[in-house]
């Protein structure tokens, strides 16, 4: 466990419920999870709430104003860690009066079990049953969105809930100084892009496409930064190939520097990953590019944003790897019509 706070888990007596909630293991959905934050700072005020997630997923908790801290848990991708979980669990006995379990899977509700928290809220899944004692069914024509499922849990019963706060996510605005004079950024005019996701190749627009729109952006005199993860490195690579003012930070930042960031770019163009989230969450325009996801499940929970989707006669298959083969929900997304929404936008600003 880490406490990055730096601030005791123990609530001092004038605090409100205490409330341990059990994140979800991807970026998106961890940004998405501020919406069921929000919910509950709104119905109570003084509830104290502390954040578990996966050791990546501090610095995205720490920009959540409603979070106290961030507790870590460090198990592999897929790992029981059932040890981990039980020492965890261990240290925060008699620390929270309720936990939320956003995850379905039953090694998610193990820490909450483990420690005794009185009331654990989650989804049936996975026969969890006695280790999530406040069980709700999960109705997936009525909770048709991942952030629906998240808020729900907080509500007092079961059903979609009638608002969803959007999330925000804190800028460091002196960090984002020293950002733009280390990467020799521009204030305005910088364009982003995120051509990976983790899911797979599915979802991810040609690496072609998004070279030559850079390409075009260059000669309008933008500036265009390539954010992701180490293996993203080779595909911002191939995006900034033979381009000045193209830099390729794929590997090169922090997820909180990549917050910061975001929050520079005028625009972005992304596929449906965890950094679209982001970029939605700190306000930043979005051209969003969906290919076997759908727009409907997952969309950047925001007003500001561009939905590109075909909806072919296969969209969405949710699949990670094309099952037909050809992947034309995205080879058929033209770079002229992502070039056209991104002028679109400048000139309606």
């Amino acid at each position: 466990m880490s406490n990055h706070s730096g601030e005791s888990a123990q609530a001092s007596e004038e605090d409100g419920p205490r409330i341990l909630i059990v994140g979800p293991s991807w970026v998106g959905d961890m940004v998405m999870a501020q919406s069921l934050l929000m919910t509950l700072k709104r119905q109570m005020p003084n509830c104290v709430i502390d954040v578990l997630g996966p050791k990546w997923s501090a610095p995205i908790i720490h920009r959540m104003p409603e979070a106290r801290q961030a507790l870590t848990l460090d198990v592999g991708h897929g790992e029981s860690g059932l040890r981990t979980r039980w020492q965890l669990a261990r240290r925060l006995k008699g620390e929270y009066d309720r936990a939320i379990v956003l995850p379905r899977s039953l090694k998610s509700a193990l820490v909450p079990f483990f420690a005794r928290i009185p009331v654990r809220v989650g989804f049936t899944g996975e026969q969890r049953y006695g280790v999530i004692n406040r069980r709700r069914t999960l109705d997936k024509t009525v909770l048709d969105q991942t952030v629906k499922r998240f808020v729900s849990l907080g509500l007092s019963q079961s059903g979609a809930p009638e608002h969803i706060p959007f999330p925000s996510l804190r800028i460091d605005s002196d960090n984002q100084q020293l950002l733009k004079q280390r990467f020799n950024l521009p204030d305005c005019g910088v364009i982003g892009m995120m051509p990976g996701a983790e899911y797979g190749p599915a979802k991810q627009w040609p690496l072609d496409y998004f070279h030559a729109l850079a390409g075009q952006l260059v000669e309008q005199g933008k500036h265009v930064v390539v954010l992701g993860g180490p293996k993203d490195h080779p595909a911002g690579a191939r995006i900034a190939e033979n381009l000045p003012n193209v830099h390729n930070l794929c590997g090169e930042t922090r997820l909180e520097d990549a917050v910061d960031l975001l929050a520079l770019c005028d625009q972005v163009v992304s596929n449906d990953s965890g950094l679209m989230h982001v970029a939605a969450s700190v306000g930043t325009h979005i051209q969003a590019l969906y290919g076997s996801s759908s727009p409907h499940y997952t969309p950047p929970l925001t007003s500001n944003a561009d939905i590109h989707w075909l909806n072919l006669d296969c969209s969405p298959c949710f699949k990670r790897v094309c099952p037909l083969g050809h992947t034309n929900c995205l080879k058929q997304m033209p770079v002229a019509r992502i070039e056209s929404a991104i002028k679109q936008y400048e000139v309606g600003r």
